[in-house]
């Protein structure tokens, strides 16, 4: 009777209270753990929120209340006689206990309660769940082998339950899963299925099957899966149903679907007064629907429906965003659309792929952006331009018209904002008295023969019965009342004269009414933007600027035309803009690289056309490089198998090797070769540094300026303009210095390599380093321009040492070198190379 009175109290008292706390606790944990559906759902709900900690201290209140109570039920109620327990709720006690540790993800003191259940009460009639429960901790550990290795061991030894035979199948569908083995998680959530009796559990598994199924290709699969959650109606949670609904429709086939059922489900949907919580997912994807059906009207109104329900899914906030900027982008509204995108990355994961992939499409707007308004601009201008003088001032007239009234709108706005803004001032300034206070008030100040004929109207409410003066309220209302009537004032005689104004720029406010009222009243006063010539005096006249104009825009096209094909895959955009520039008729350098892309553009498009153009571009520029990819020849010495990465890094390796001459030679044929191809900008970028190693400052500076101005959104632009801006002022300041050094150089002139004065010259630098045996004297071949060098002698630590080497050199016997030498601190070598001012060094010298 003893240890049953103390099983009947552990079960019906402690361990029920516990079992209260846990259920509660897993409720509120079920409430604050949202689902994301827009990715594969775990077959558990609960998710690790943070790295699991082996602390003992308990996070959850509720969770706590159910481990103090296994705690007691075991610390109190447990009877272990002669080795055995004979309290039949201790096991329970402990399974309890597990499972608020596992709850409050504190797994590895849970699997120790789960281990001991099974090591003391091996009878226990709870057994399998302990043994289902103690692997669910395994998984949480990351054992997922383990996980199915001891689960798989049980199923086939044990006649267990249906429920514990469902729970076992989901627990190797999740650690399936988390091995990526994607065709086992689907046999067993099958059988969890199957076997489960929890209807919230069976749609779970249900909609994580059909997810399954979808990422695996079988749509019908799917959509079958969805079906079977939707008809569970009620049974399942209203949130799936919806869902189910939802990724109906991102299999929905727009070829051969039933458009008009798909609508009506829809709208019924949205009518049903229970499925207003999930209106923002419901709008998205009718917004989609219509969006694939081209009504891009109905589809925009549906997106911001969405939005406009302040949607707490970030993700689908973060798809309406991208959805309306990829509708604006089709229309070629491309500001619009650069917004929405930014609002879509605000929104997004920044780790995401889709995040990299919206992210570069925004920075590739701003070039369209540019180049579109640069197009439109320009194109505007010539147009008008090209009018006959009647026709160009009848345009300016129809725009002034429209000036005009958009103007009169603006103005009728501003008055009616303006006296909407006044009523309501007057209307807060009345309101802030107290209806009661103030009528007392306003009798006993009107009884007083001392009082303001104006006070009145500036009672406050706790100012009921008191002098003016002492209601610092009423004070301050009166200070912005003379303020507003009469401006900043001194405070002295004659204070209503404007002259008496403490601030000069404030005038009287009557005279500033008089002002106003004059000169709205002066019909005849000319407003210029009112008037033809205002505009035809801007359009410029001279050749040179219509040219510049038109070489501008036409740049535009081709730019657009190659990022809508490269960039953005929009191959009808991009056949538009070429087409455009060829009709525009093109500088020569833009004719063959747009005709070529355009070929190319053809051969996806119209194949007729493409014929065509290959012939065109064959007979016009056969010796072309694009002539020679699209008839497999090989001019120019350059192999069809070179792509022009490999072509430019073998000339750059060029340059690396001080090959100066030979890089800047060659560098305007390759320029010409691959005109039209990003790879461009990096030659003339090149050829701008060999610029600058052969030709000095000056010519590098003007180089850089070409860079920066045509190729303005590349790297290598952007990359010269910070070299302009940055360095460039730095080097023009660098000047010949005569103060002292420790670092000295002896410079001869000299031509290219394989001369054989140099060679002799060389020869006799490198015997004398050799037989002075000067460990620390040593030289260099340095290339100064295009046509002279130098030979140089380092390691020299003063001016009197060099011109000792210097003459030894030259009077020695031995060594005879008869060419003349030119000693220079390392400082204004340096100069010397950046500016190529040898002549300018020399000039103190020979004078």
């Amino acid at each position: 009777m003893a240890r049953n009175s103390h099983a009947l109290s552990t079960k019906y008292n402690i361990l029920y209270n516990g079992k209260v706390g846990l259920d509660k606790g897993v409720q509120t944990l079920n409430t604050n753990s949202d689902d994301d559906f827009w990715q594969l759902l775990p077959i558990e709900k609960m998710q690790i929120v943070e790295d699991f900690t082996s602390t003992t201290k308990p996070k959850n209140t509720d969770f706590e209340l159910a481990e103090t109570k296994a705690t007691k039920a075991i610390q109190k109620h447990s009877m272990n006689i002669g080795g055995k327990e004979k309290n039949s709720q201790i096991d329970e006690a402990y399974l309890m206990l597990g499972k608020a540790r596992y709850y409050d993800q504190r797994f590895v003191p849970a699997l120790d309660a789960f281990n001991y259940i099974l090591y003391k009460y091996p009878n226990s009639s709870r057994i399998y769940e302990a043994k289902i429960w103690r692997e669910k901790t395994n998984m949480r550990l990351g054992n997922d082998a383990l996980v199915i290795k001891n689960i798989s061991k049980l199923l086939e030894d044990q006649d267990v339950k249906k429920q514990v035979f469902a729970d076992a199948n989901a627990l190797l569908a999740a650690s399936f899963l988390n091995l990526e083995e994607k065709d086992s998680a689907v046999a067993k959530i099958k059988l969890a299925i199957e076997y489960t009796k929890v209807n919230q559990e069976k749609a779970r598994y249900r909609f994580v099957l059909g997810q399954l199924y979808q990422e695996l290709g079988y749509k019908d699969s799917a959509v079958a899966l969805y079906q079977s959650v939707i008809d569970m109606n009620r049974k399942a949670d209203r949130k799936f149903v919806i869902q189910a609904h939802a990724k109906k429709a991102e299999l929905f086939d727009y070829q051969t679907g039933d458009s008009v059922a798909f609508a009506k489900t829809f709208n019924k949907l949205i009518q049903d007064r229970e499925n207003r919580p999930y209106k923002d997912l419901i709008f998205h994807q009718m917004a989609v629907f219509h969006d694939k059906q081209n009504n891009q009207k109905t589809a925009l109104e549906l997106y911001n429906a969405s939005l406009q329900t302040n949607s707490k899914d970030t993700y689908l906030v973060a798809s309406n965003y991208r959805n309306l900027g990829n509708l604006y982008f089709r229309n070629a509204e491309y500001s619009a659309a650069a917004k929405y995108y930014d609002s879509t990355l605000v929104k997004l994961n920044t780790k995401t792929r889709e995040f990299g992939k919206i992210q570069k499409i925004r920075n590739n707007l701003d070039e369209v952006i540019l180049y579109e308004a640069l197009a439109k601009r320009n194109d505007s201008i010539l147009n008008v331009i090209a009018m006959n003088p009647m026709d160009r001032s009848a345009y300016y007239e129809k725009y002034i018209t429209k000036l005009k009234e958009q103007d009169e709108v603006k103005r009728l706005l501003e008055e009616k904002n303006k006296a909407k803004q006044e009523n309501m001032n007057r209307n807060n300034s009345i309101s802030s008295i107290d209806p009661v206070a103030s009528q007392d008030a306003i009798k006993s100040i009107r009884k007083s023969p001392m009082a303001p004929p104006t006070i009145a109207s500036a009672v406050s409410q706790s100012a009921a019965g008191s002098f003016y003066f002492y209601n610092p309220t009423t004070v301050a209302f009166g200070k912005v009342e003379f303020k507003k009537n009469w401006g900043e004032r001194t405070l002295n005689g004659n204070w209503r004269i404007a002259s008496a104004n403490a601030n000069p720029t404030v005038v009287d406010s009557l005279s500033v009414n008089k002002q106003t009222i004059g000169a709205e009243a002066n019909p005849n006063k000319i407003v210029e933007q009112y008037t033809t010539d205002f505009y035809l005096k801007q359009l410029p006249t001279a050749q040179i600027e219509l040219d510049s104009i038109n070489k501008e825009r036409n740049f535009a096209y081709y730019q657009l035309g190659i990022i809508y094909k490269e960039k953005f895959k929009e191959n009808n955009l991009a056949i538009t803009k070429f087409e455009q520039l060829l009709n525009n008729n093109p500088e020569e350098k833009l004719v063959l690289p747009a005709m070529y892309n355009l070929y190319k553009l053809y051969q996806i498009t119209d194949i007729n056309k493409a014929t065509a153009l290959k012939n065109k571009i064959s007979t016009q520029f056969p010796d072309s490089r694009y002539a020679q990819i699209i008839n497999n020849t090989n001019p120019n010495g350059i192999s069809q198998n070179e792509t022009p990465e490999s072509v430019y890094n073998k000339w750059y390796k060029a340059f690396q090797q001080e090959q100066f001459v030979s890089v800047l030679e060659n560098s305007d044929a390759l320029i010409n070769q691959f005109s039209g191809e990003e790879i461009v900008s990096k030659f003339e970028l090149l050829k701008a540094n060999a610029i600058g190693k052969l030709k000095g400052l000056t010519g590098y500076k003007n180089a850089l300026q070409v860079v920066a101005d045509n190729y303005p959104n590349s790297e290598e632009g952007k990359n010269a303009q910070v070299i302009l801006t940055e360095q460039i002022p730095f080097l023009e300041k660098m000047e010949f210095k005569s103060t002292d050094s420790n670092n000295w150089k002896i410079l001869y002139r000299v031509g290219s390599r394989d001369d054989k004065n140099t060679k002799a010259l060389e020869e006799k630098i490198k015997l004398f380093i050799a037989s002075e045996n000067l460990q620390k004297l040593y030289y260099s071949y340095d290339i100064y321009t295009d046509k002279e060098n130098f030979i140089v002698i380092h390691g020299i630590k003063s001016r009197v040492y060099a011109d000792d080497i210097a003459l030894i050199l030259k009077e020695n016997t031995k060594y005879k070198a008869i060419e003349p030498a030119i000693v220079v601190s390392g400082e204004n070598y340096k100069v010397i190379q950046i500016k190529k001012n040898l002549e300018t060094y020399l000039v103190p010298t020979k004078e």
